[in-house]
C-alpha cells in the first residue's frame, strides 16, 4: 500500500530515514469444547497427555473427523472481520517433523482457506490517527503439541494436550507502518475475537499468538527482504520485538550487507533477536490435499444464519455509544476495549447523563481499579452503587468533591451510596444563611484579598477553595459562586 508516508513513523538511521513494513500471523486458539478433528478436551492446565485421543496421538488407522464448531467459529470471526466467507474450503497436509507433531505433518489451509479478505479498522492512541489494517485470509489449522526441555538434564519431554486443537490464523497484509500500530491492531483484533467468542484471547496461556513479519526499506522504495519473529507472546514484546528487529536490519543495510530472509526468536530478558532456522517457502512443506478429509462445503443459507446471530461489535458499539450518549471518540474506544467495560458503562448510564457515567467510569473507576490490579468483571463498585453515586451528584445531595470520598468508602467498604450519606452527615450544605457565614468569615480575614478579586475577578477561584475548606467541602459550589459574586461585586 503506498500511501503517504507519516515522517513521525520513519526511524533515523546513521545514513538517513527507514520505514519499517509490518504483516502479522495471528494465531487464535478457537473457543471449542473439542479439538478440531477429534473429541479430545481443549481444556488448559490438565495434567500432561490427559487431552489426548487416538487421533491426536497419530495412532495407525486414526481419521480426522472435522468439528463443526470450529468451522462456525471460523465463519463468525470472518463475518467479524468484514471479510469474504468462502463457501468450499479444502484441508491441505503441511509435512515438517518436530518431536511434538506426531502425525509428521500439519492438517492446515494452503490454497483455498475458509476466509478471504477482509479488513480491521484500528485506532493508534500514540498518534491519533485511525488506521485501516487488510486481512488477507483466515485459516483453520491444528496446533502442535509441547516439548520440554528443563525437567531433565539430558531427556526431553512430549505434551501433546494441545495437539490438535484449533487455530485460526489470521493473516494481514503487510499494511503495518510501526510497533505503535502493530500494538494497537493485535488489541483490536483481541476485542473483536472476544466480542464474538471465538477465542479467549489470553496470551498468558499461549491462546493468541503473533508471528511478526519485519523489513525496513528507503521510504517510497520497494519492500525490503523481511523476517519472520516466531510466537511472540505478548501486545508489549510485540512491540519490543519489532523496534529490535528494525534496528538490527538498518545497521546490516547501512554497512553494506543485505538481509536473510529467515525465521527469528525475540529474547525479551536480552533484548534481542536471535536466527532460528532460514525462511521455508511453501514448496519446502510439500503441501498437497489431505486425502482424508473431503472438502469443506457449506451454503450462504449457513453463513447467513451465523451472521444473524453476531453480536454488536466495538466498531458499531463505539459509533452508537458517540450518537446515543454523546460521548468522544476516545471515551467510546476506552469503554468499548472490553465488553464487559461497554455492559457496565451502558447499566450506569441508564436513565442518567452518559458523559457523566463515561467521566466517572474512566477517570475514578478505572483509575483505582489499575492501581489494584483488577478487570473491571472484579470491581468492588457495582454499576448500580456508581449510578447511586452519581444520582446524589445530580440532585445536589453532595458536591463533586463529597462524591470522591463516597466513592472510596463504597470501594474499600461498600454499601448503599445514600445510606453513608445520610449515616455520616456527608450531604452538602444548601442552606444559604450557612453558605453566607462561611463566606463572611473569609471575607473578613482577608480583606487585601477582596480589593485584589475586585480589580481581577479570576481569583474568585481562590475565595470559592478557602469557603469549601472552611464547609469542610461540604458547601453546594454553585451557591458559593454566586453568594460571593454578590458579595465581592463581581459580574
Amino acid at each position: 500500500m503506498n500511501a503517504p508516508v507519516n515522517p513521525k513513523k520513519l526511524i533515523k538511521g546513521a545514513t538517513g530515514d527507514w520505514e519499517i513494513v509490518i504483516g502479522m500471523e495471528i494465531h487464535a486458539q478457537v473457543t471449542s469444547q473439542a479439538k478440531l478433528f477429534s473429541g479430545a478436551a481443549t481444556a488448559f492446565g490438565g495434567d500432561p497427555n490427559s487431552h489426548v485421543s487416538l487421533v491426536d496421538a497419530a495412532m495407525p488407522g486414526m481419521l480426522p473427523v472435522i468439528n463443526e464448531e470450529c468451522v462456525r467459529q471460523a465463519i463468525r470471526t470472518g463475518l467479524g472481520l468484514k471479510a469474504e466467507i468462502n463457501l468450499k474450503s479444502t484441508f491441505d497436509r503441511k509435512n515438517y517433523f518436530y518431536p511434538d507433531l506426531p502425525q509428521g505433518y500439519q492438517i492446515s489451509q494452503y490454497k483455498s482457506p475458509i476466509v478471504g479478505e477482509g479488513e480491521v479498522i484500528v485506532d493508534v492512541p500514540e498518534t491519533g490517527e485511525t488506521i485501516t489494517v487488510r486481512i488477507e485470509r483466515l485459516h483453520l489449522e491444528q496446533d502442535a503439541g509441547k516439548s520440554i526441555h528443563d525437567l531433565h538434564p539430558t531427556l526431553s519431554f512430549v505434551d501433546l494436550n494441545r495437539s490438535g486443537v484449533a487455530l485460526m490464523e489470521i493473516v494481514s497484509k503487510p499494511d503495518l507502518r510501526s510497533a505503535d500500530e502493530a500494538r494497537a491492531y493485535v488489541t483490536k483484533l483481541r476485542t473483536i475475537l472476544r466480542y464474538l467468542g471465538t477465542c479467549d484471547g489470553d496470551m498468558d496461556k499461549g491462546n493468541l499468538r503473533a508471528d511478526v513479519n519485519v523489513s525496513v526499506r528507503r521510504p517510497g522504495d520497494e519492500f525490503g527482504t523481511r523476517c519472520e519473529i516466531k510466537n511472540v507472546n505478548s501486545i508489549r514484546f510485540i512491540g519490543q520485538a519489532i523496534e529490535v528487529e528494525a534496528r538490527r536490519q538498518i545497521a546490516i543495510l547501512e554497512d553494506g550487507g543485505k538481509i536473510d530472509q529467515e525465521t527469528r526468536l525475540f529474547d525479551p530478558n536480552k533484548g534481542e533477536t536471535r536466527s532460528m532456522r532460514s525462511k521455508e517457502e511453501a514448496h519446502d512443506y510439500r503441501y498437497f490435499p489431505d486425502p482424508d478429509l473431503l472438502p469443506l462445503e457449506f451454503d450462504q443459507a449457513y453463513v447467513d444464519d451465523l451472521a444473524k446471530g453476531l453480536p454488536e461489535l466495538p466498531d458499531q458499539k463505539k459509533a452508537r455509544f458517540m450518537a446515543d450518549y454523546g460521548l468522544s471518540p476516545y471515551d467510546a474506544s476506552v469503554l468499548v476495549a472490553e465488553r464487559s467495560s461497554a455492559d457496565y458503562f451502558e447499566e450506569v448510564a441508564k436513565g442518567r447523563d452518559g458523559k457523566a457515567a463515561a467521566n466517572w467510569i474512566i477517570n475514578e473507576l478505572f483509575g483505582r481499579l489499575n492501581k489494584e490490579g483488577k478487570d473491571i468483571t472484579e470491581s468492588p463498585v457495582s454499576a448500580a452503587q456508581l449510578g447511586g453515586i452519581i444520582d446524589l451528584i445530580g440532585e445536589q445531595v453532595i458536591s463533586g468533591k463529597i462524591a470522591k470520598d463516597l466513592f472510596e468508602i463504597v470501594f474499600t467498604e461498600g454499601g448503599d451510596p445514600r445510606d453513608i450519606v445520610e449515616k455520616r452527615g456527608m450531604k452538602q450544605v444548601t442552606d444559604a444563611g450557612a453558605i453566607e457565614k462561611a463566606i463572611d468569615e473569609v471575607i473578613a480575614a482577608n480583606p487585601d484579598k477582596v480589593e485584589q478579586a475586585k480589580a481581577k475577578p479570576t481569583l474568585l477561584g481562590w475565595f470559592v477553595g478557602q469557603v469549601m475548606k472552611q464547609t469542610g467541602g461540604k458547601a453546594n459550589p454553585q451557591a458559593v459562586n454566586e453568594i460571593l459574586k454578590s458579595k465581592l461585586g463581581i459580574e
